[in-house]
């Protein structure tokens, strides 16, 4: 049977659009933020409940719409940001006529709008059907109310995700347009609560920080790179202010907000010797290309764009990147923490002091230097006499201690030091670059890597306990805050009983922030800001319908992540052994839970070759 080809009814093609534009909250709301900062808005105010699926309405002091433009505007490939008909060289954010009668067609819409100088004018439209208009009271500028989206379109409907997904899906799209615009104040309010409030006339790094991470500020470099014709501004975080998923880059082609495989590839590229694998920057970027240099039509929301010469586009990020972070010289890697280089500092400790509390100082006596002192350093050799020197002598000089050059440190050894022959991975002799242990075995040299073997170990005790029902936690001293954005709390709130199972204690302390009353025992009382920004950033990545238990592996390997010896800190020889021990009865100890080696081992033929003897 041959079939007739016909024209879709209006209704019908408003609908079909809908579905390119309108895929969820987020989206509608995009397309009316942007409308608001094409109209040249000061400020903008956003409203939500429900998450956007009850209610999104966005208000700016725009230029406003007389009546008749307003009844333009809910007709079908009608726009303001086309004045010739050069597709190509669109400036404006959003030129799609689609997207107020396609959300119209979904939904409960109502259009206020006033130009300077004159009365206001309103429009209703019920799910595609003009349903009302006339006067309205309202200051300069426009007023756009969506209610009930997809209300009348069941399919789409059960297609939303939770409440809380979608509202967190709306607040990122309103992040990233207030970041591109620090001129413009914004704020956001969900079900009645402030959750978003920022002022015009902010620096861009300022803005870049209030709606990330304040830290941020004190851990980034700017970024001021231009290369034929392309300018590459923004802020990057340094590797070591690191999260542990990407959704924390910003990515800005010509102030339009973009998330682009080839922009994410370029910074996975340029921080790639400086992260794990596993790791993810904190970065904002803005590319500004001429128009004629990048393609922003290829995708229906406008969310990726294709450049003319993809090569040059990389090649700029990577560059601009790694010039910035280079520029940061020492500041792109953490500085050792007060304790490692409080131990390269004579105490000042009085000889009467026992051997004991001095043990494991990076000792360099003062006397040992001509012209500082009359004595030389006295030698106590340890009791067992296995003739390792302990200096505990200090010279006083008109009050003043002086310090040497540090020197190596030795311990006095308390006990017989073990037979390398004994253990698998040998006996500990020493540590270097506070990162890896060398150990002598009976068949070569060990080296481990710290803080990759204590996270493999960490991540087995937490199996093991898992395994026998929960995980015995260890309560803080004092609870500490950990300040997040709401989504991120949301997350972790929804997920408290879960987490408990892990040993780990929170609970809402306040929209934007979380209470920790313990964590997991074997983690120490470590880093617990790190552990709970981590697993509420890894919670956004987890389908809502899996039990963490399913998800075992990913949170107990964030939290040994956490609780593991990090890499700079200085062992003394007993704990460097008690690691080696429990390497060789832990299974899987011999990668980290990133896949990575812990250990090493160089045989005896291996050094022999090393020195040409063989």
């Amino acid at each position: 049977m041959a079939m007739s080809i016909r024209r879709l009814p209006e209704h019908l093609v408003n609908r079909i659009a809908a579905g390119e534009v309108v895929e969820r909250p987020a989206s509608a709301l995009k397309e009316l933020v942007e409308n608001a900062i094409d109209a040249g808005a000061t400020r903008i105010a956003v409203r939500l409940a429900g998450g956007g699926i009850e209610l999104i309405e966005v208000i700016d002091d725009g230029c406003g719409m007389a009546p008749a433009e307003m009844a333009l505007a809910l007709e079908r490939h009608a726009t303001s940001k086309l004045p010739t008909d050069d597709i190509e060289h669109v400036a404006t954010l959003g030129f799609r006529g689609e997207a107020l009668p396609s959300i119209a067609s979904v939904a409960q819409l109502a259009l206020e709008s006033r130009v300077r100088g004159a009365e206001g004018w309103a429009l209703s439209v019920d799910n595609g059907a003009r349903i009302a208009e006339g006067p309205a009271a309202l200051p300069p500028g426009t007023r756009v109310r969506v209610e009930q989206l997809f209300g009348r379109v069941p399919a789409r409907r059960k297609f939303l995700r939770s409440t809380r997904a979608e509202y967190a899906a709306s607040l990122d799209v309103v992040k990233r347009l207030a970041m591109a615009r620090p001129d413009i104040a914004f704020s956001v309010e969900h079900d009645g609560r402030r959750v978003l409030g920022v002022q015009g006339g902010e620096s861009r790094p300022a803005r870049v920080a209030a709606l990330t991470d304040r830290a941020l500020q004190e851990n980034s470099v700017g970024i001021d790179f231009e290369r034929e014709g392309m300018v590459l501004g923004g802020v990057a975080g340094l590797p070591t202010f690191n999260r542990g998923v990407a959704d924390h880059q910003y990515l800005f082609v010509n102030g339009r907000p973009v998330k682009d495989r080839l922009l994410v590839g370029a910074v996975r590229g340029a921080y790639a010797e400086m992260l794990a694998r596993d790791r993810h920057p904190v970065v904002a970027l803005f590319l500004d290309v001429p128009p004629e240099a990048v393609d922003v039509n290829v995708h229906p929301a406008k969310t990726e764009v294709r450049f003319r010469d993809p090569a040059l586009a990389r090649g700029l990020i990577v560059s601009g990147l790694r010039r910035a972070l280079d520029e940061a010289g020492h500041r792109s890697v953490q500085r050792p923490s007060e304790a490692a280089l409080g131990l390269w500092q004579p105490g000042g400790v009085p000889a009467s002091t026992s051997s004991s509390s001095a043990e494991g100082v990076g000792w360099s006596d003062p006397r040992s230097q001509p012209g500082l002192g009359e004595t030389l350093p006295h030698h106590n050799p340890s009791p067992e006499g296995e003739g390792l020197r302990h200096y505990s002598g200090v010279v006083r000089d008109s009050g003043t201690f002086f310090a040497a050059a540090p020197q190596a440190r030795a311990e006095p050894a308390r006990h017989e030091v073990p037979l390398a022959t004994d253990f698998p991975l040998g006996v500990a002799r020493g540590q270097v670059a506070k990162t890896y242990i060398v150990a002598e075995a009976q068949d070569g040299l060990v080296l481990v890597d710290q803080h990759a073997a204590h996270e493999r170990l960490v991540l087995e005790r937490m199996r093991r306990a898992m395994a026998g029902g929960s995980v015995p936690s260890q309560a803080l001293l004092l609870a500490e805050v950990v300040e997040l954005d709401e989504p991120g709390c949301d997350r972790l709130d929804a997920r408290a009983e879960e987490l408990r199972a892990f040993g780990l204690d929170l609970e809402r302390f306040g929209p934007r922030a979380m209470l920790v009353r313990a964590v997991p025992a074997a983690l120490g009382t470590g880093d617990v800001q790190g552990l709970v920004t981590d697993l509420a950033d890894e919670l956004a990545s987890f389908d809502e319908a899996l039990s963490l238990k399913e998800r075992l592996d990913h949170v107990a390997s964030t939290m040994a992540c956490h609780g593991s010896v990090r890499a700079g800190r200085i062992l003394s020889v007993a704990e460097m052994n008690a690691l080696l021990r429990e390497m060789e009865v832990t299974p899987h100890s011999g990668q980290c839970n990133h896949g990575r080696p812990t250990w090493v081992k160089l045989a005896h033929g291996d050094i022999e070759k090393l020195f040409g003897r063989k």
